[in-house]
């Protein structure tokens, strides 16, 4: 075989290609049609979520990443919360549904709604949808969250920054902070490493390895007001970026 084809099969492209791409694509449609079936009698989602929270253990099985988790005991398991996450791929997902053992609905952009599929399984599972560059919509979306933690007691999971990113953090966006403080509950954030290593941007092979997800002292929103929002959002962008060990891009 010439040594320009050996190079490019290392040991996790053949990985990728034959065990974690075609493990992500089954497992993908084998749960999410179960998740969809269990919709019509969980009207809530409850079930749903421990359906992806099964996927997303299987994923990071099956793409052979070793997740080491911190700061679990900071909460409690009957708690609400608003996590606020740092977004540099898109394994952050099954990293964070396999390991945070909360009831949450995640606030993801309108245009995944209209995937078919996903989209169907977003919106019966109750997650939230957001048009980001309407202000008005966002406020709308933002006080559904809101609400539904009030009522339901489910957390609410963002990535303040709004897109994945590749390299150092985008400024966090208020809208945690916002759901948080009309909320009256803690944000919690959460620190993600080497997720980007496990499957870069602009790449679609999973190379599988080590990530950290650090979880942070929750910070108290009792008795805050909206006009404090600003401030929260920095505190909260300071420790995740501490956690993540990133920088923060202010020229974004």
């Amino acid at each position: 075989m010439p040594q320009p084809i050996i190079g490019i099969l290392t040991v996790w492209n053949l990985r990728a290609i034959f065990i974690t791409a075609p493990g992500i694509i089954l497992s993908t449609i084998l749960f999410g049609t179960v998740s969809l079936i269990s919709s019509f009698w969980d009207k809530k989602g409850y079930t749903q979520h421990r359906i992806a929270q099964a996927w997303a253990r299987f994923l990071v099985k099956v793409a052979f990443v070793q997740v080491e988790v911190s700061g679990l005991e900071k909460l409690d398991p009957e708690g609400s919360y608003v996590f606020a996450c740092n977004h540099a791929s898109y394994f952050d997902t099954p990293v964070i549904l396999s390991t945070l053992p909360h009831q949450f609905r995640f606030f993801a952009t309108v245009g995944l709604f209209s995937i078919p599929f996903m989209g169907w399984h977003l919106t019966r599972a109750g997650h939230i949808p957001v048009v980001r560059d309407d202000v008005r919509k966002s406020l709308k979306s933002m006080g559904a969250g809101a609400k539904m933690i009030r009522e339901t007691g489910v957390s609410a999971l963002l990535f303040p920054e709004g897109a994945r990113t590749e390299h150092d953090m985008k400024p966090f966006k208020e809208g945690a902070a916002y759901i948080a403080i009309k909320a009256q509950v803690p944000i919690v954030p959460i620190g993600l490493r080497f997720t980007r290593r496990a499957l870069p941007m602009h790449h679609w092979r999973v190379r599988g390895g080590p990530v950290e997800l650090r979880i942070g002292d929750p910070i108290e929103t009792k008795g805050m007001t909206l006009q404090q929002r600003g401030k929260l959002t920095q505190d909260a962008q300071d420790m995740v970026a501490i956690l993540a060990d990133q920088v923060v891009d202010e020229s974004e």
